[in-house]
């Protein structure tokens, strides 16, 4: 098991953005070292709050609510989450397909998604990505 996890278990940067993978817990976020200091602050004092540390990322997005302290805080930071989900396509003969397809949408899209819409769609979680523009205007 924890060799399938450790495809969606890392962090990655560019110029505009950070991205984590969805099989990460917070826990493990905590106390990985190449993980930026502010975002770590930024999960200890905001996302703390309404979280365990043991939660992984996937299961906090997968259940987050527009409600929640940690929703706020993500907007904050301008997140995008990455998911597969099952869509039908039209294949070239004009017959219907269904299919996994990756998408990225903003935080606030895939928060809109009820739970029943997220089960019906297969939705899985693969990664969360956070502006650094973002992250550099947050303040503590």
């Amino acid at each position: 098991m924890e060799t399938e996890n450790r495809d969606y278990k890392y962090f990655m940067q560019d110029t505009s953005s950070v991205y984590l993978g969805a099989k990460l817990s917070y826990a493990e976020i905590m106390q990985d070292e190449m993980v930026n200091f502010k975002y770590k602050s930024i999960v200890e004092y905001y996302i703390f709050k309404d979280t365990d540390p043991e939660t992984t990322l996937e299961s906090h997005l997968y259940y987050m609510s527009k409600e929640q302290f940690s929703y706020r805080t993500y907007e904050q930071l301008k997140a995008k989450v990455k998911v597969c989900i099952l869509e039908e396509k039209k294949s070239l003969f004009g017959k219907k397909k269904t299919g996994y397809v990756t998408r990225q949408m903003p935080l606030a899209a895939f928060a809109d998604m009820n739970l029943a819409q997220k089960k019906a769609k297969g939705v899985v979680v693969q990664e969360l990505a956070l502006s650094k523009l973002g992250l550099m205007s947050f303040s503590i």
